[in-house]
């Protein structure tokens, strides 16, 4: 929050994802680094708490990624009222 702010209005966790309404900064439409961030976060944490949870395969090995998240997410916009 301190290095990306945003402004969480909703949160709806399911058991297989997640809907966020955010209010990011006026002329800041950066979603992803903000994703970004919350998921190395928290895959930290779990993973210190519970170790890893299952076996990467060699493209995530590749690129650092862990298990726990699929890799993209889908954003939709609202501009106004």
């Amino acid at each position: 929050m301190e290095r990306f702010p945003f402004r969480q209005d909703a949160v709806c966790l399911l058991p297989e994802h997640i809907h966020c309404v955010w209010t990011l900064p006026e002329g800041d439409s950066n979603y992803s680094v903000r994703w970004k961030e919350i998921k190395r976060y928290f895959t930290r944490e779990y993973q210190a708490e519970y170790g890893a949870l299952g076996v990467p395969n060699e493209s995530r090995i590749k690129r650092g990624e862990g298990t726990i998240w699929q890799r993209r997410f889908w954003e939709h916009t609202i501009r106004d009222q």
